[in-house]
């Protein structure tokens, strides 16, 4: 099968188990981002179910935010250190249970501090360790095929999340007690998850005491200088900064959606489902094979302009339901776009020249630049769209956003020439 031979003409994996944990992988890496999956088709629900305005609901993104971006800096170094496999089914199990009493609680003070916990669980010393194993599972010349078929795999499991949580809405007579109980399931789910990931997954790293934990700091800390002084790192970051901002946007497509152009509840659920769960399936899957083709930065500088291109036109057409259809398209062209990119941007830590040994450091550093928007975004467009309710609202939020698209444009440009050269003194790339 096609889908299985890396670029190299080899299995893209090379054994039925490490393909079985891939899979283990996939689910992990979804069902840890539960709460913010749910908010891609349900926003205006959970607004409803926690009783909190949009600011609010900004403010609990932004804590989000902050905290999983200081632990990415934090714990860079542990990613290099400790067991994948104690990282990943740990904080599985924590984020399981922080999940169920987020379904549970209408208490603003109580939410905050829900959202510190998840944020640490789900974020700060799990998603480098996820990362991490899913490179660790082929060969460095395929590592845009398989964070292609990670980011694709997560739409997958993600449809099925949005399908449930939406069906349980509305089998409950659109009651938000659906919602609370689709909360519960995902929590169940992630437990299960956490604890067959322990027995499953391989133990590569262990803390070391003594001679040899001094070594191993040592080693680990001279990885991070090296990945520090690389400027495709901080490129590179500065491009998943550009996604990442576009990509907290999503949630709010659907109240652009309710509010200016008037479509029902369900039908707003159904397109955020086929918008983003949908989106990642049918983009993310081929974005890694178009980056092998044509390259990986390339790649990334044109998904970029089209996205930047989304934007800007998100934030000049007036709304009303003579826009409709046009917008519609244009959610779909943005969210395409912005999933393309997650699926292939971490591919580049090949073209910069990053050894596997410290990958967590630099996932670490990319994630730490690249995370940013989740400091000040959600609550910037909360507070735009309350204070300046209708499409003027909407229009400063993606007139920022489009701003900053443009800015990645020109970083992703630079990634661009910065590849060639490499390519140049490399010689061409050989396909067989």
């Amino acid at each position: 099968m096609q889908l299985l031979i890396g670029r190299d003409g080899l299995p893209l994996f090379s054994s039925s188990r490490v393909f079985v944990n891939f899979l283990l992988l996939v689910l992990c890496s979804q069902f840890a981002f539960s709460v913010l999956a749910m908010r891609g088709a349900l926003l205006p629900q959970m607004l409803d179910l926690w009783e909190i305005s949009k600011t609010q609901f900004g403010i609990l993104m932004t804590i989000y935010g902050v905290v999983h971006n200081v632990f990415y800096l934090c714990l860079a170094w542990a990613q290099d250190r400790f067991s994948t496999r104690s990282l990943i089914s740990i904080n599985m199990v924590l984020g399981g249970v922080t999940t169920f009493f987020l379904g549970k609680t209408t208490d603003f003070a109580t939410l905050c501090f829900l959202f510190v916990m998840l944020s640490l669980w789900c974020e700060g010393a799990f998603w480098p360790a996820i990362l991490s194993a899913v490179r660790k599972s082929t060969s460095d010349s395929n590592q845009s095929k398989i964070f292609g078929l990670l980011e694709g795999g997560r739409g997958g499991v993600e449809l099925l999340q949005n399908t449930l949580a939406v069906g349980l809405y509305t089998a409950l007579g659109y009651n938000v007690l659906g919602l609370e109980l689709a909360f519960m399931v995902n929590a169940g789910i992630m437990i299960i998850l956490g604890i067959i990931a322990w027995f499953r997954l391989p133990q590569e790293t262990l803390l070391k005491s003594g001679a040899d934990a001094k070594k191993a700091n040592r080693e680990v800390f001279e990885g991070m200088k090296v990945t520090l002084r690389l400027p495709e790192v901080w490129l590179a970051g500065a491009a998943g900064f550009t996604v990442y901002m576009a990509y907290t946007s999503l949630p709010f497509f659907l109240t652009y959606l309710d509010e200016l152009h008037a479509l029902p509840i369900l039908a707003i659920s159904v397109f955020g489902i086929l918008s983003t769960s949908g989106g990642r399936i049918a983009i993310a899957f081929p974005s890694g094979f178009i980056a092998d083709r044509f390259g990986i930065a390339r790649t990334v500088f044109v998904l970029t302009l089209t996205m930047a291109g989304s934007f800007v036109a998100f934030a000049i057409l007036p709304g009303g339901k003579a826009y409709l259809f046009l917008m519609l398209l244009n959610v779909a062209v943005a969210s395409c776009a912005v999933f393309a990119l997650r699926g292939i941007y971490f591919a580049l830590l090949d073209d910069s020249g990053v050894a596997p040994a410290v990958t967590g450091t630099a996932v670490g550093v990319i994630s730490a630049i690249g995370f940013t928007p989740d400091f000040f975004m959600p609550i910037l467009g909360g507070m735009l769209l309350d204070s300046y309710p209708g499409v003027l609202g909407y229009r400063y939020y993606f007139g920022v956003i489009a701003i900053m698209s443009i800015c990645g444009v020109l970083a992703a440009h630079q990634l661009m020439r910065q590849s060639q050269q490499a390519d140049v003194i490399k010689g061409p790339v050989k396909f067989k």
